[in-house]
């Protein structure tokens, strides 16, 4: 059965994936009024919050934004810094969303950039784990099954950690986006309602994340406890 519901999220997964490429593909042929590119609302967002220590610049790639906290960078993809769609003023609004909350020392900003070295070790080690299982390391009682299936959990259980914290990181910045761009007049009514549109695609990624990474969890304490 849980195998079953991993396949499931796997699905879901994909199905969220294709569905927030079409809606950015939409939204990325429909030019908003005031004619700004992304590159041009990042840095006027960045202004009316009073930063000026962050710099907004081009990243190779399609859907590759993020804000990077460590050398304080808006990172927009080539299709949102110079595009002035109503994707592009979404995502650009969104990433320094980010700038914002670190700006104003967002807690759950700072937990999750504080947790980024825990899961990336975590990561690593659950695919050495699974890649010793397969050269059947654990098949010769190299370590009890137990003490593996512990190790598993605990991996995973800062990798779902991660997912969870993520969710309030991401649906704040959209929020704040979604607030200047209103309050500012920089997109329409009618603007404005497919840039929410857009943000809550992207977010439904990071909450199929979550919950499937929640599963994956689940599954290995039922395997501990059918263990016991």
């Amino acid at each position: 059965m849980m195998f079953v519901i991993l396949i499931a999220f796997m699905v879901v997964g994909f199905i969220v994936q294709a569905r927030l490429k079409s809606k950015f593909n939409k939204y990325s042929k429909i030019m908003i009024s005031n004619g700004l590119s992304g590159k041009e609302i990042a840095e006027k967002m960045l202004r009316d919050h009073d930063i000026h220590d962050v710099k907004v610049i081009s990243t190779p790639g399609r859907l590759t934004d993020h804000y990077n906290p460590a050398d304080k960078t808006v990172n927009l993809s080539e299709g949102v810094y110079n595009s002035n769609s109503v994707a592009a003023a979404a995502v650009a609004a969104h990433e320094c969303g980010h700038a914002v909350q670190h700006a104003r020392a967002y807690s759950w900003l700072q937990f999750r950039s504080a947790m980024v070295p825990v899961v990336s070790f975590s990561s690593k080690a659950i695919n050495i784990i699974f890649i010793a299982m397969l050269f059947g390391a654990f098949a010769v009682n190299l370590f009890p099954f137990t003490t593996v299936i512990w190790i598993m959990i605990l991996l995973q259980g800062a990798i779902t950690v991660f997912t969870l914290v993520t969710l309030p990181v991401e649906y704040d910045a959209s929020n704040r986006a979604l607030v200047w761009l209103e309050n500012t007049n920089t997109t329409s009514r009618a603007e404005h309602d497919k840039a929410k549109d857009a943000l809550n695609a992207a977010a439904n990624t990071y909450l199929v994340a979550a919950l499937a990474s929640l599963t994956q969890l689940a599954y290995y304490v039922m395997l501990l406890l059918g263990r016991e």
